[in-house]
């Protein structure tokens, strides 16, 4: 399985068209938000075809999306910016880290855009975290390439001019999740994200930034879960909750169904389908 996010997340015809080259592995779920100006493809084929099959989304990505003219809160460095192949335990492992060393390869080589390893694949130090590759985005990417202070895995030592770069890795499943706030005070949001983050002695593996929302007229606090039997959902909320008032919350993609575990009744989950975005039901 891999979860592929494009810096696409308002023109319907666009995120339509690369779900559609993803084949051929089977589409999952696609997860847009405009207001994060990203598309989120959950996809699963058998190990071989997987690799191609986001070579083939990669392209048609590159394509149509412009990182110059990118319009999103979310972080990012390319048109087809991460794309994380995901093992569900440790004997999918070894599968998951080939594919992604033969995605990141195929990329770099035929499309021409410098691709990362990061996570545990990284090959230098300064790769590990997204975070830090995506410090500054595409263009501030592109100068550190140009500089010698980056070096891709794969592919031309520059950024690609209208795709930038893109980021590979493997991983067990990562929840993605957003909480939108009756506020729409943006540093109320970003307090919130502050405290909860591991890197400010928050939450063990919670990343969190806090966001405005136009569409919606509120504040969101974005989060990625990295472990979610160290950290329960229903734990991030209730520590959202006792500092604002919470519209709903989002799943972004699938989760297991353990990350499920204790979640307050009371949260809206917007647009949840559990036949569609439990990772166990999903691939069944």
């Amino acid at each position: 399985m891999a979860v592929p996010n494009a810096s696409e997340g308002r023109r319907r015809p666009v995120i339509d068209a690369i779900a559609r080259a993803f084949a051929p592995a089977q589409v999952l779920d696609v997860h847009s938000d405009p207001d994060h100006g990203r598309s989120v493809f959950t996809i699963a084929a058998p190990q071989g075809e997987l690799s191609r099959a986001l070579v083939n989304g990669a392209r048609e990505a590159i394509a149509r999306i412009d990182v110059r003219v990118h319009g999103g809160a979310h972080p990012h460095v390319g048109a087809l910016d991460v794309v994380p192949l995901v093992y569900l335990d440790d004997s999918q492992r070894g599968p998951a880290c080939a594919d992604a060393l033969t995605t990141g390869a195929l990329i770099g080589d035929e499309l021409d855009v410098p691709v990362f390893l990061y996570g545990e694949l990284a090959t230098r130090p300064e790769h590990r975290l997204r975070a830090t590759l995506r410090s500054g985005g595409p263009d501030a990417l592109a100068r550190r390439i140009e500089s010698g202070e980056l070096v891709p895995d794969f592919g031309p030592r520059h950024a690609h001019e209208t795709a930038g770069a893109l980021l590979v890795a493997a991983r067990p499943p990562l929840i993605a999740f957003n909480i939108d706030l009756v506020t729409d005070d943006l540093e109320r949001a970003q307090h919130i994200a502050a405290g909860l983050r591991e890197s400010s002695s928050g939450l063990p593996g919670v990343r969190a930034i806090g966001l405005f929302l136009p569409a919606r007229g509120r504040a969101q606090v974005s989060l990625n879960v990295e472990d979610h039997r160290a950290v329960t959902l229903a734990e991030i909320v209730e520590r959202v909750r006792d500092q604002a008032e919470i519209v709903e919350a989002e799943l972004v993609g699938l989760a297991p169904k353990a990350a499920f575990e204790g979640f307050p009744e009371d949260v809206p989950l917007r647009d949840f389908d559990a036949g569609r975005h439990l990772i166990e039901n999903a691939l069944r």
